[in-house]
């Protein structure tokens, strides 16, 4: 019974964000290695109780992996039950027009890290027959105000469907599209919802419905107000 036993999760972007929602709800019951571009001592007091954490700055795809990689090591772990690949970045385009830099940047941390990362963690989610989940955007369906973001989120969905067939039966894979929640990535991607933050959902109740659809492992799966005004931050399976 999945949720029966603790499992070792790493989630990427965990001290921040959704990232840190659900590595605070999981911490109860589950070992986490935690990861970000911060150093350790500019996140030690957000962290959960117990969460070991690793820096790895997705601006450097190729560095990132290996720093996951090394990171477990030295964390003493030899597999993976759950990797949460949160890890992302925005950024508004100035009059709606991205420029080569910015582009490149949200490509970077946003695919091209999760390809990298996905390939070098593979191994140690093996050998437990464990679960990959990246965590995806609504957005990906197309926005006018951040179009590579949600170009590179699309890339996430195709990302996991490639993998979810290459792996069939060594490991499992999914990719979740929250939606728009009360966090400061807006804030940091330069862009202001105005009045539609009141209608964001809570960053903790988008967390309680990425745990249940982590550990259902169904994929693709939207986590929208419709799937909240359905119970789903309250029901579902409990990981």
């Amino acid at each position: 019974m999945i949720g029966a036993k603790p499992r070792r999760i790493l989630i990427t972007g965990g001290n921040t964000g959704l990232g840190l929602a659900l590595a605070k709800k999981l911490s109860r019951r589950h070992s986490l290695l935690l990861s970000g571009r911060k150093s350790q001592a500019d996140v030690a007091d957000m962290l959960p109780q117990g969460a070991g954490y690793v820096v790895a700055d997705q601006n450097d795809p190729q560095l990132s992996a290996q720093a996951l990689v090394n990171g477990i090591r030295d964390h003493g772990w030899d597999g993976l039950d759950n990797v949460v690949l949160n890890a992302g970045t925005g950024i508004a385009p100035l009059n709606g027009i991205d420029s080569t830099e910015a582009i490149r940047q949200t490509l970077d941390v946003n695919l091209l890290s999760a390809i990298l990362q996905a390939r070098a963690l593979f191994p140690l989610l093996k050998k437990s027959k464990g679960t990959l989940t990246l965590i995806g955007s609504v957005a990906r369906s197309g926005s006018a105000t951040i179009p590579v973001y949600a170009a590179s989120k699309a890339g996430l969905h195709g990302l996991a469907r490639a993998l979810r067939s290459e792996w069939k039966g060594q490991v499992s894979v999914q990719v979740l599209h929250p939606g728009a929640a009360k966090t400061d990535m807006h804030d940091k991607a330069g862009y202001d919802p105005g009045r539609m933050r009141s209608v964001f959902l809570e960053a903790d109740d988008v967390a309680a419905m990425m745990a249940s659809a982590i550990a259902a492992r169904r994929s693709p799966v939207n986590l929208s107000w419709v799937r909240y005004l359905n119970g789903g931050a309250f029901t579902g399976r409990r990981l």
